[in-house]
């Protein structure tokens, strides 16, 4: 009689797999060719290539969040990390600015992974256009994301979302076309710089924010909150 043989291989990822958190996580970790996947509402998504468009933009939020967090000690940018915010949510943001939990900061540490709601995100919509401004816009407005930007490549337009108690509102930009967070005074995006690549311009209105009185009362807010 011959043994019984059992393949204990854990299963690939696939687009539309429905998977708890831990599940995801454990096959993704057995992956390691795979960069980019997420769970939204226990739904593997599978996100396709990154196109140039996408990248460009995605390096220059990059550059405005680390940047601003350089001069604001007790903030952090996490560009492209895996987020836990719940049993059935692994989002993979685009690019994320946070205040650290030592300084007051909302979100926290899950194992190897950042866990809970970030102060800001910011995703950069091309293939991902319909997940962007649906289930993840559902999402990070019901985990508590304070501020959510929506950078639509294909009609040059950053959407910009702020939390309220009714949930997310538009957050209209100023004339000047300069995106002004609420949630991290000073940290000035000047939306039409993206479209022309121009980091110089976008360096320039960003300077300009952190040299502005209400930053300055932001970095002393925060050394205030230090645990």
């Amino acid at each position: 009689m011959s043994a019984l043989v059992v393949d204990w291989t854990t299963p690939p990822l696939l687009e539309g797999d429905l998977l708890t958190a831990d599940e995801f996580l454990r096959r993704w970790e057995e992956m390691p060719d795979v960069r980019r996947a997420e769970l939204i509402d226990g739904t593997v998504y599978m996100p396709s290539p990154v196109s140039l468009e996408h990248s460009d933009c995605e390096a220059i939020l990059s550059y405005c969040f680390g940047a601003y967090a350089t001069a604001t000690l007790g903030c952090f940018p996490n560009p492209q990390a895996t987020w836990i915010m719940g049993g059935k949510q692994v989002p993979q943001p685009d690019s994320v600015l946070l205040i650290v939990p030592e300084y007051g900061g909302q979100s926290g540490v899950q194992g190897p992974y950042r866990a809970g709601a970030p102060e800001l995100i910011a995703e950069v919509a091309v293939s991902s256009y319909a997940r962007d401004f649906g289930v993840k816009k559902r999402l990070y407005e019901r985990s508590g994301v304070r501020e959510y930007l929506i950078v639509n490549v294909r009609e040059n337009r950053v959407i910009a979302f702020s939390l309220t108690p009714e949930g997310y509102r538009p957050i209209t930009a100023a004339e000047d076309g300069i995106f002004r967070s609420a949630v991290f005074p000073g940290l000035w995006l000047d939306t039409a710089a993206l479209w022309t690549r121009d980091l110089q311009r976008v360096n320039a209105a960003l300077q300009q924010g952190i040299a502005t009185p209400e930053h300055a009362a932001f970095v002393a807010e925060l050394a205030s909150r230090k645990k």
